[in-house]
Formats: C-alpha cells, sequence, structure tokens
C-alpha cells in the first residue's frame, strides 16, 4: 500500500470490533480478501473497555463472595480482602491473551488490519481513506465503528468524580459511596461489583423498576437481592444534576418531592450512543436516523447499495453477539447466499450482576400485549438439589409459551443464569412446544433440571413442581 494508491478487496470494514472482526473472520474463513481499518488494538469495546474487563471484575466479586461464605461449608478462610490493584492486573492479563489470540486469528486467515482511523470517500464506490493516508475500495464495505458511553445533559464526564463505564473498570481504589445513575443491565452490574468490594451502593433508576425489558418476576429477584445486600434502589426518580461542591451529591426528583445522595463517586450508566461522527457519512448517501444510528434492513445493508452496517453503528441489542450474527448476515448477503436476519426479539441476553439474570424472547407482558393467549410456568432454584447444594437458591425459571402452541419466552434469574440459557435460546428459536421439550432428559443434580422441569409442567404433569 503506497502512496494515495487504492488497494483493492473483496470487502473493506471500518471497526475492529465484535461486528468488525467478526465479519472478517467470517468472510475470510469463506475465501474473500478483507481489509481490517481499527485505530487501537483489535477488540473493540466489548473486549478493551466493555463485556471482557466487566466480567473479570465481576469474576473477582464471585471470589470473594465465594470466600466469605466458606465456613458454611466448614472452610476456614478467615475474613478475605480484596486487592484492587493486583484485580486489575489480572484483568489486563486476561484481556491482553484474548487480543493477543485475536490478532493471531486475524493474520491465520490473512485479514489485512490496517492501523489508524478510517472515513468514507465516496460510499457508492465503497472507498475509504484512513489516517495513515492510505486508501481502500473494496467490492463492498462494512461499518462496524461501535459506540460510546452516553453522557446525561448537564453531568459531563470528568473521569474522577463523574465516572463512564470506561472509567469504573480501571478503578484501583474503592470508593466509599457510590451512585450508580441507570439501573439497566450495565448498571445493574456495576452496583452489584461495588457492593461486594466494599462500597456504599445506591442505584437510580427514571423507569418505575430497575432492568427495564426484563420480565418482571426476574427482575423482582434482583430487587430482592440488592435490599439484603444492603444496595439502595430508587427507582422512577428523576436526576436533576450532580452538585460537586461543598460535598458530591446526586440531586434528584422523587415525585414532586426534591431529594439528595451525598456520595464520593457517581457513575453514569445510561446507555451508549452510536459512533457515527467522524466517519464520513455525511453527504455520503447513507441514512442516519435522529439518533445517530445507521439505518439498515433486515440484511444490514444501508441506503448505499453494497454499504452494509452492523453491531452498535444500528439500532438494536448492543451485544456483542448480536454484532457476531449482524457481521455473519452481511457476509452470506455479500456472498449471495440464503440468509436467516437476526430477529432482535429473540437474542439472548446475559446480565452478570449477583444474582444472574439471562433471558430470550419475550416477556409475559409483552407476549400479552401482543394478543398471544399465554401460559407461563415457574419453578424456583429453592427446590433445586444443585442450587442448594451451592448455597445459592435464590431465582427462578419463567417459561412464557402460546397454549397449545410453541414457547415463546424463557427468562433465568439465579446462579450460572447466563450459562443456563442456551438451552431456552435454542427452544425458543426453533418454536418448540412444551410437549417438546419435556420429553427430553436433563442430568440430575444439575440447575439445567429447572428449565425441563418448567417445561414439564406446561404438558399438564410435572414431578417436583
Amino acid at each position: 500500500m503506497v502512496g494515495t494508491v487504492a488497494e483493492r478487496f473483496d470487502v473493506v470494514v471500518l471497526g475492529g470490533g465484535p461486528g468488525g472482526y467478526a465479519a472478517a473472520l467470517y468472510g475470510a474463513a469463506a475465501g474473500l480478501r478483507i481489509a481490517m481499518v481499527e485505530e487501537a488494538r483489535v477488540g473493540g469495546t466489548c473486549l478493551h473497555r466493555g463485556c471482557i474487563p466487566a466480567k473479570e471484575l465481576l469474576q473477582t466479586a464471585e471470589v470473594l463472595r465465594t470466600v466469605r461464605g466458606a465456613k458454611e461449608f466448614g472452610v476456614d478462610a478467615g475474613q478475605p480482602t480484596v486487592d484492587l490493584p493486583t484485580s486489575q492486573a489480572r484483568k489486563q492479563q486476561v484481556v491482553d491473551r484474548l487480543t493477543k489470540g485475536l490478532e493471531s486469528l486475524l493474520k491465520g486467515r490473512k485479514v489485512t488490519v490496517v492501523p489508524g482511523t478510517g472515513s468514507i470517500v465516496d460510499a457508492a464506490a465503497h472507498h475509504v481513506r484512513v489516517s495513515d493516508g492510505s486508501e481502500l475500495i473494496g467490492d463492498a464495505l462494512i461499518l462496524a465503528t461501535g459506540s460510546l458511553p452516553r453522557e446525561l445533559p448537564g453531568i459531563p464526564f470528568d473521569g474522577k468524580q463523574v465516572l463512564s463505564s470506561d472509567h469504573l473498570l480501571v478503578l484501583d481504589e474503592v470508593p466509599a459511596r457510590t451512585a450508580i445513575i441507570g439501573g439497566g443491565a450495565i448498571g445493574c452490574e456495576f452496583a452489584s461489583y461495588l457492593a461486594d468490594v466494599g462500597s456504599e451502593v445506591t442505584l437510580l433508576e427514571a423507569m418505575p423498576a430497575i432492568l427495564p425489558g426484563v420480565d418482571k418476576q426476574a427482575a423482582d429477584v434482583v430487587v430482592r437481592a440488592f435490599k439484603k445486600r444492603g444496595i439502595k434502589v430508587l427507582t422512577g426518580v428523576a436526576v436533576e444534576g450532580v452538585d460537586r461542591e461543598p460535598q458530591l451529591a446526586v440531586r434528584y426528583l422523587a415525585g414532586s418531592a426534591s431529594e439528595s445522595v451525598e456520595v464520593d463517586t457517581v457513575v453514569v450508566s445510561v446507555g451508549r450512543r452510536p459512533r457515527s461522527e467522524g466517519i464520513g457519512l455525511e453527504g455520503s448517501g447513507v441514512e442516519v436516523d435522529e439518533r445517530g444510528w445507521v439505518v439498515v434492513d433486515e440484511y444490514q445493508q444501508t441506503s448505499v447499495p453494497g454499504v452494509f452496517a452492523v453491531g452498535d453503528l444500528v439500532k438494536g441489542p448492543a451485544l456483542a453477539h448480536v454484532g457476531f450474527a449482524e457481521a455473519i448476515v452481511s457476509i452470506k448477503t455479500i456472498l449471495g447466499e440464503d440468509v436467516v436476519p437476526v430477529d432482535h426479539d429473540k437474542v439472548p441476553w446475559g446480565i452478570y450482576c449477583h444474582p444472574e439474570v439471562a433471558f430470550s424472547g419475550l416477556t409475559e407482558a409483552a407476549a400479552v400485549e401482543r394478543g398471544y393467549d399465554v401460559v407461563t410456568s415457574v419453578h424456583r432454584f429453592a427446590g433445586n438439589s444443585r442450587a442448594v447444594i451451592m448455597g445459592e437458591p435464590d431465582g427462578l425459571v419463567k417459561i412464557v409459551a402460546e397454549r397449545d402452541g410453541p414457547l415463546l419466552g424463557v427468562h433465568i434469574a439465579g446462579p450460572w443464569a447466563t450459562e443456563l440459557l442456551a438451552e431456552g435460546y435454542l427452544a425458543v428459536n426453533w418454536e418448540a412446544t412444551a410437549d417438546d421439550l419435556g420429553a427430553l432428559i436433563h442430568p440430575h443434580p444439575t440447575l439445567s433440571e429447572l428449565f425441563g422441569e418448567s417445561a414439564l409442567a406446561l404438558t399438564g404433569r410435572s414431578l417436583h413442581g
């Protein structure tokens, strides 16, 4: 690649996060010649500032909880403490190891990784210019530039007192008191982690309940657990601002009353915004909506033929595995193969707070709202042998189904919920019925039995429930 002479590829990918690198790897596996532009190390938000570092820190919290509760099992481990700098060092080791693995994969599949920031020169020609001066043209172009933490108006991040998720994930000292603004998935994960490592946590959510979009019965499991753990949950509150002097405090409206909570750190966790500015979309012909998301059809194609967009850049669940799936849809469309578009209603969700939450498909309320004749089955971990053995009896498995029809949703709250969801996700996507699932055998004693029990109960007969 010399000077401004454009090099041609089958596909040019802008961005090396989950959506981008998945497109590169999948396309290369199909024999396509791929160039991928990435301004930092490959892996994107998920690997460096999101899923992976967050879950590593949550694993630290789980180890701490386990050691604290060891005496109940006859193991006297004393009184454990957490050393955040050591935890942070291990987190970085995990990130580095996975990044090196990804770099090796890309190299092995002969993906050309171009370091720098890319910008569209001519969308119709799939022409991109990189900040190092190189130019790339593809038979197709995939946009995968990801997202950034969303700020609240009037409450800018400063990295010291008011933190984004990026800032929180590099903390090497536990704040004595923390306010978390936003009670969605990420906010609840942060609340759970900080409470475990010793911070006094207040969680503020504008909606009537935390975990909006989660089935109410599953979300209630988390609410009860948070209350037991001393996490203060305030819902239906409107945050008005943050005072930095004389004492850091969050001001909020609860009904008509103005209240405040004094803290040492504020974490703003109100979602992410698409990183669609600065990549040459203005005047390109690629349609962008009023919130900055690139508009795509069911095959991830934008308003310009041959230009695709995937991952957090498009409207939908901001999940790495959704980016993977959308990348595959894009590449298969480019190849002219049969494609099954991503059904965002059914994608699997995992929330790694304690207790964990995982779900796929419709909540009971959403299914009723859509007009289904709904039946449900709820079984609790309190009656599950493995959960009781583990000392984790709180939680449930809930199946939402159409009467005499397929499963519409599976919702799990409790131990290892994120690992248990795969079976429910497959069942929902294959439109399995309770009769289909009731005939299947689950090993005993396992946590997975609870899904089998819930499905069996929908057939009209059950064993333990």
